[in-house]
């Protein structure tokens, strides 16, 4: 339990040192690279473009990753306490965290970069959450991608260059041919790819199990949900003010079916 309790600070804390560090870069090395095109226009060019973009992902992201830790699942205090107290709360609407010492409805998963759990009142800002950071992600891959080719002329057109890229690149680097800045952004290239492509599969994950009504507390207790039509179980999740939460961060306006539901 200490361990999984240490988990809890030093994931959170991993995930803000990455974002702090692709906003730096972003900041201080891919847009000044951009600026120096003279025949962009000004209006039009290529660093305010992608700085817009940048931005729009990025605060999506820490968005809603602010509100899934303000917005926490529902707390049953009635349910907490001794084991015969607990044994009140209807499973699998109700479950205990050992990690957040409390009960909560319609409880998924407890997430560790957040530091807190998941359930119906920030499942569609966890979802949104993992969306955009993927996003964020492979995106600052592919600027990363087009700086490394233009200060080290390097092309990618080729499949096998970007996997062969950290080997060459580490030689190279220990040869001197490559400085340390160009190493960093080497090696943040893959840890962009990994993160992008696990948020995605993550984010892909919870959306098949929103369609089917499901959480991944009651698959892993094996516990039958009732049939629903899958546009009811997404308006229960996300709300019918949808496309406003997809585009701004804010809070859950999902209905307050799940609630009745589970009670």
């Amino acid at each position: 339990m200490l361990a999984l309790r240490l988990l809890n600070v030093v994931a959170p804390a991993y995930f803000l040192c990455i974002s702090l560090v692709t906003f730096v870069l972003q900041l201080f090395l891919f847009l000044p690279s951009m600026r120096e095109d003279p025949s962009a226009a000004r209006l039009f060019s290529p660093a305010l473009l992608h700085g817009a973009f940048f931005l729009f992902l990025s605060t999506n992201a820490l968005g809603n990753y602010v509100l899934v830790i303000q917005n926490s699942p529902d707390d049953l205090d009635a349910c907490q306490g001794t084991a015969a107290r607990r044994a009140l709360c209807p499973p699998p609407s109700a479950h205990f965290c050992r990690v957040c010492a409390r009960v909560t409805l319609r409880h998924d998963h407890h997430c560790f970069f957040t530091g807190n759990c998941i359930g119906s009142r920030n499942m569609r800002n966890f979802i949104l959450f993992c969306l955009y950071t993927s996003l964020a992600c492979l995106y600052s891959m592919v600027a990363g991608v087009a700086y490394i080719s233009a200060v080290l002329s390097m092309s990618f057109a080729h499949p096998l260059a970007f996997l062969t890229l950290l080997p060459t690149s580490i030689s190279q680097f220990f040869s001197g041919a490559v400085l340390g800045p160009e190493m960093f952004v080497i090696l943040m290239l893959y840890l962009w790819f990994a993160v992008g492509l696990a948020c995605a599969g993550f984010c892909c994950h919870q959306l098949l199990l929103i369609l089917r009504g499901q959480t991944r507390h009651q698959v892993r207790k094996g516990v039958a949900v009732r049939a629903r039509p899958w546009r009811k179980n997404l308006q229960e999740v996300f709300g019918k003010r949808w496309l406003l939460g997809l585009l701004v961060p804010m809070f859950n306006v999902g209905s307050e079916s799940s609630k009745q539901r589970d009670k």
